[in-house]
C-alpha cells in the first residue's frame, strides 16, 4: 500500500486544484461577466489543449508498450471516441428539470440560467474528475516520473475549471462559500476516483486500460468544453472575449507543459 501513497497524494493535488479555482471568486466582482466568459474560454483552451497535444499521445506511448505504433494510434483513438460516447451519456442522464429542483420560481431569469450552467458544470467536471482520478492515479502507480508531469497538467487544467463551476454559482447567488463549496465536491471525485483506481489495480484492471482510459479522459475534456462551456462563454461575453480566453488557456498550458 506504501508504493500508492504518493500517487494517490498526486490524485488528490490535481482534484483540490479546482477548488483553488473557486477561490478566485473572492476577487472577482458577481456582476463581472466579462471575467465569465474569459474564464469560461480559458477553461476551454486548456482543456482541448492538454486533450490533443498531451493526453491522447501519452495513451498512444502507454499502449505502444504492449501493441505496435499503428494499433496503439488506433486503441487511443478507440478511448478517444469511448470518452466523447461517455460524456454524451453523462449529458443525455442530466435531466431537463434539474433546474426545477434547484430554483423555486416559474420564471427563468439571467441569474438563474448560470446558475444552472454552473451546477451542471459542477456535476460534469466532477463526473469527469472520477475517471480522470483513475487515470492519474494509473499513471503515476505505473511511471512516476509520467505521473508527475500528468498530475501537474491536470491540475493547470482544474484551476480554470474551478473558476469556471465557481463563477456562475457566485453570480446568481452572491455567495462565494456556496460557489467554493461546489468547486470542493467537483474536485473531490478526483482523489476518490484514485482510491477507485487502488482497487482496480489490485484486482481486475490490465495494464493495457490505462491508456485507454488515458485517452477516454480526453475525449470526456474535450466534449465538456465544445458542449458546455464554449457555448456558455459565447452566450454571457462577447466573441473576442471568448477568443482571449482560449488563447490564453492554450498558451498558459502549453508554456507549463515546456517547463515541466
Amino acid at each position: 500500500m506504501k508504493l500508492y501513497i504518493f500517487p494517490l497524494l498526486l490524485t488528490l493535488f490535481s482534484g483540490m486544484s479546482t477548488l483553488l479555482g473557486g477561490f478566485i471568486t473572492f476577487f472577482v466582482k458577481r456582476d463581472n461577466l466579462k471575467a465569465l466568459s474569459i474564464g469560461l474560454g480559458f477553461s476551454a483552451g486548456v482543456m482541448v489543449y492538454v486533450s490533443l497535444n498531451e493526453l491522447i499521445a501519452e495513451s498512444a506511448t502507454m499502449l505502444g508498450s504492449f501493441y505496435g505504433v499503428q494499433l496503439s494510434k488506433i486503441l487511443a483513438f478507440v478511448g478517444f471516441a469511448l470518452g466523447i460516447v461517455i460524456a454524451i451519456l453523462i449529458d443525455y442522464f442530466i435531466p431537463d428539470h434539474i433546474e426545477d429542483d434547484f430554483l423555486s420560481t416559474s420564471k427563468k431569469t439571467q441569474r438563474q440560467k448560470v446558475r444552472r450552467a454552473g451546477l451542471i458544470t459542477a456535476l460534469a467536471v466532477a463526473l469527469h474528475n472520477f475517471p480522470e482520478g483513475i487515470a492519474t492515479f494509473l499513471v503515476s502507480s505505473q511511471d512516476l516520473m509520467l505521473g508527475i508531469p500528468v498530475a501537474i497538467a491536470i491540475a493547470i487544467h482544474n484551476i480554470p475549471e474551478g473558476i469556471a463551476i465557481a463563477l456562475p454559482i457566485f453570480h446568481s447567488t452572491g455567495k462565494k462559500r456556496l460557489a467554493i463549496l461546489y468547486s470542493f465536491l467537483s474536485g473531490i471525485s478526483e482523489p476518490i476516483g484514485g482510491l477507485i483506481g487502488v482497487l482496480l489495480l489490485k484486482t481486475v484492471m490490465p495494464d493495457q486500460a490505462v491508456g485507454i482510459m488515458t485517452a477516454a479522459v480526453a475525449g470526456i475534456m474535450v466534449y465538456i468544453s465544445f458542449d458546455t462551456l464554449l457555448p456558455l462563454a459565447r452566450e454571457y461575453g462577447e466573441n473576442h472575449h471568448v477568443i482571449i480566453g482560449i488563447v490564453s488557456g492554450m498558451l498558459i498550458m502549453s508554456l507549463g507543459l515546456i517547463f515541466l
